[in-house]
């Protein structure tokens, strides 16, 4: 929705907000913000609210601290959970005190990448994403348990989806504060549930992301439930994806189609999936960004291991949906929700992008289940595997010029650093898993 400095001032007033929290994102991810008073309103929409930016991961050092929240507009929204004392928010970018944008902020970056996209004739970058969510009970104390809510499975509704009620009132939630839901259900694991909501152009898709895990956790808290957006939190179990929908526009024409063609697919969607599959391994870093993510990218869970692509089956990274026209798109398949959203999309365009530029030859689609295929029959078809670690995705990383353009200098170094130092803290603690097996036998 469209509002102007008069029309938030008004609202502000008419719904007697009293707090606003100025909200961005750091690298990794993470909500964070800075509340203020109403009035302290007008002040922040004159893009003059300061912070520390040396308080944030990957942001910057103690001695280059001052920097600005300039809020956008289109992205205000009353709480409706809040009833007394009300607070609303508005999204920021963030910039330095010379007035240039910073270059580490995740919301810049992609606005970057976007740009470029715009330079080469594309009007917009249109994203569907699928962020799926483990729903566990709390104890006495508040906190998160590994209990499940519930023992339901696909489309199962009650009495086995116990999380029913509080998917609902989510969705209620979210559709109070402008959000177009398509539809929602119970995933394949227990516990587990989904929420689609309709596609957006690539900022607003990331910030309705953001919003979404937000909304999501604090519902599921009313309820006595605590949500976690974490890739695999149970052994055995189907992980949590965060599938991509999405497609380039110029004006009103959806570039990746071609009635034409035998799949409906223009060129230049089998040039930018042809940069998607080239640049995989090295985008894996950003959209499968913690050391649990690469538990969920194992054979046997229908989350994708390997990079190819395919119209009919779902086992490889890419998928084409069944819908064409202005529909049609690719379905990039092995994001997770762990992953900063506006880092993942700008690293899947720049990626596209560059099968566009070079005119990327795409490898033929691999119709047949990847899963039950031999090593020999992949080697012999010359898919790839996605890596296998968190390790293997930075290493891959480091060695990828167009994403690291994408995240430029500063984003991709501090990025690496903090990464670096979770696979360090993870490889170096002694599991409950070790302890189980050799505690006894040695």
């Amino acid at each position: 929705m469209s509002y102007n400095k008069e029309d938030i001032m008004r609202i502000a007033k008419e719904q007697n907000v009293r707090f606003i929290r100025l909200q961005f994102t750091d690298l990794l991810g993470t909500i964070k913000n800075v509340e203020i008073p109403v009035s302290q309103l007008e002040k922040a929409l004159d893009n003059k609210m300061m912070f520390d930016g040396s308080s944030i991961e990957g942001y910057v050092r103690i001695e280059e601290s001052d920097m600005y929240l300039y809020p956008d507009l289109s992205t205000w929204v009353v709480f409706p959970w809040v009833t007394q004392d009300r607070v609303a928010r508005l999204i920021c970018d963030i910039y330095m005190p010379d007035g240039t944008p910073f270059a580490g902020d995740p919301r810049g970056i992609l606005k970057r990448v976007l740009k470029e996209a715009e330079e080469m004739g594309f009007t917009a970058m249109n994203v569907g994403p699928e962020p799926e969510f483990f729903l566990f009970k709390t104890n006495e104390k508040g906190e998160p348990t590994t209990e499940l809510n519930d023992q339901g499975g696909y489309f199962d509704l009650a009495p086995m989806d116990l999380g029913e009620n509080c998917r609902r009132e989510i969705v209620l939630t979210l559709e109070e504060m402008d959000f177009e839901i398509e539809a929602s259900h119970h995933e394949v694991a227990p516990g587990q549930h989904e929420i689609d909501f309709k596609y957006a152009d690539a900022i607003k898709a990331a910030d309705q992301i953001q919003t979404f895990k937000l909304v999501v956790k604090t519902v599921a808290r009313q309820h006595g439930l605590h949500a976690t957006f974490m890739p695999k939190p149970l052994f055995g179990v189907n992980g949590s994806g965060m599938h991509c929908h999405q497609s380039l526009f110029r004006g009103g024409e959806n570039a990746f189609y071609d009635e034409d063609d035998q799949l409906g697919l223009s060129p230049t969607a089998r040039y930018y999936m042809a940069g998607l599959l080239r640049h995989a391994r090295a985008m894996t870093a950003i959209t499968n960004p913690t050391v649990n993510s690469y538990k969920r990218l194992v054979p046997g869970y229908e989350a994708p291991s390997y990079v190819a692509w395919s119209a009919s089956n779902r086992s490889p990274m890419i998928r084409i949906p069944a819908s064409r026209g202005l529909s049609t798109r690719v379905e990039v398949r092995n994001p997770d929700p762990a992953a900063n959203p506006y880092l993942a999309l700008a690293v899947m365009l720049k990626a596209g992008l560059d099968g566009i530029k070079n005119k990327l030859p795409l490898p033929a689609p691999i119709d047949r289940n990847i899963y039950v295929m031999t090593d020999e029959e992949r080697l012999e078809d010359g898919i790839p595997s996605l890596p296998e670690d968190l390790r293997e995705a930075l290493n891959e990383l480091l060695r990828s010029e167009i994403i690291t353009e994408a995240l430029g200098d500063h984003a991709q170094a501090h990025f690496y650093e903090l990464k670096e130092i979770e696979w360090d803290m993870y490889k170096t603690q002694v599991h409950e898993w070790e302890r189980d097996q050799y505690l006894t036998l040695y």
